[in-house]
């Protein structure tokens, strides 16, 4: 067997990258100082956790107008603006003066995460074949982990000046990352060697809802949302302490070994979501993270609590490129899929939001063994999804439709990317 010649990645893609690192290095800076900032408003834990949570909140509730605003004014415009508003938004909290303007400013800032966010997606999408598709996901979310792992160190430092600083060096430097994009992305083959974002056809939500990959793809989003973003920050510092009378450093190695699983897994896991397909890397990813999560609340030994954290971060490393390459694939590089993609976008921040509040129910009345087991539980059923689920990595000579079929659009049901390849069922 002939190996295919390995594709490049796009130079706009890289701009899209770097931009990653620096979003995620900045949210990492006001990450650790944001609880203790809150609190400095003489308010208790319940209030601060509130102000985190604010930001998630919003990108929940304005994601359908973020995927409209990227179907009617394209990618570019609205991922610039999307950084802006949180450069702005970000920039305010350093001077806010009370609790409540806090709140409001870090909650204006989720919705230009929104934005940003899908219109990021929608670019790789656009701009990414589908035979790097997987590669390129990799790459991405290795940006934003590397950004969050070193984010945080620095926000320590900064904060040393006060705890207002890491929040104007981050809003610098979301200003410079949009200029930089802004100038980057200004090319030929965006402006005029592409068709423009209202000509290309746009794929609805309930068209895409038709495709049993992209209904397995919101069942795993939620369902990683709940695991890896939602019971993962929320219980796993409080496992540590109740159940392994273990410090707050403890909790903080926790997170740093699950993040280290994820980032090894995500040197190979994108190449391999190309050649092998994108479902039997979701599946194993799903399957590795449920049984590493449930294990959690069985743990009875720092050594083990540890081992198990990365682990499930190998789980989440497996399926986080695939699952993002399948949904690429759905949408196709020749359609416009603002609100596919914020709907999918909603279904993870959905899981992060309810997924700690059942599994912390959960752990005061049934202990944490639950919590965690439970946790798995979901995620397995989205394994279960998957099963069924077509594989969205098709070639030319796999696809359904013939040589001789009629030209991509032709049909109601006939949607094509470059080479051939099928990215609709």
């Amino acid at each position: 067997m002939v190996r295919p010649p390995r594709l490049a990645i796009p130079r706009e893609i890289k701009v899209l990258i770097a931009a990653a690192f620096v979003i995620a290095l900045g949210f990492g800076l006001v990450a650790p100082v944001l609880p203790q900032f809150a609190q400095s408003f003489n308010v208790g834990v319940a209030a601060s956790s509130v102000i985190v949570s604010a930001f998630a909140f919003t990108r929940l509730i304005f994601a359908p107008a973020g995927g409209a605003l990227l179907e009617k004014f394209g990618e570019r415009p609205v991922y610039i603006a999307g950084l802006l508003i949180v450069a702005a938004s970000t920039a305010a909290c350093a001077f806010a003066e009370s609790y409540w303007q806090l709140l409001v400013f870090r909650g204006l800032g989720g919705i230009g995460s929104t934005m940003f966010t899908i219109s990021a997606m929608a670019l790789i999408i656009r701009l990414a074949k589908p035979a790097v598709r997987g590669r390129v996901s990799g790459a991405y979310a290795s940006s934003f982990l590397l950004g969050n792992i070193l984010g945080p160190l620095a926000g320590g430092l900064l904060a040393g000046f006060g705890l207002r600083v890491p929040f104007l060096v981050y809003a610098g430097a979301l200003v410079v990352a949009s200029a930089v994009v802004a100038f980057q992305l200004k090319d030929a083959r965006l402006a005029s060697g592409a068709p423009k974002p209202a000509a290309r056809p746009v794929l609805t939500v309930r068209e895409a809802l038709g495709d049993s990959a992209y209904r397995a793809a919101l069942a795993s989003s939620f369902a990683n949302g709940w695991s890896s973003f939602g019971v993962r920050n929320s219980l796993l510092p409080l496992f540590a302490a109740a159940a392994l009378s273990a410090g707050p450093e403890i909790a903080g190695i926790s997170l740093t070994a699950f993040a280290a699983g994820t980032a090894v897994v995500l040197t190979f896991s994108g190449r391999l979501a190309d050649s092998w397909g994108r479902r039997p890397l979701v599946l194993t990813g799903l399957a590795v993270n449920a049984a590493a999560t449930a294990a959690i609340g069985f743990s009875t030994s720092v050594p083990m609590f540890l081992v198990v954290s990365a682990i499930a971060g190998m789980g989440t490393g497996l399926l986080n490129p695939a699952q993002q390459a399948a949904v690429g694939d759905v949408v196709g590089n020749d359609r416009s899929g603002g609100k596919v993609l914020a709907t999918f976008q909603m279904a993870s921040d959905s899981g992060a939001i309810v997924g700690p509040i059942l599994a912390g129910l959960l752990a005061d009345s049934l202990g944490f063994n639950w919590a965690f087991g439970v946790t798995g539980a979901i995620v397995v059923m989205a394994c279960f999804a998957w099963i069924g689920a077509r594989e969205t990595l098709q070639t030319e000579a796999e696809s359904p439709v013939p040589p001789a079929a009629p030209e991509p659009g032709a049909g109601p049901d006939a949607s094509a990317g470059p080479g051939g390849t099928t990215i609709k069922e």
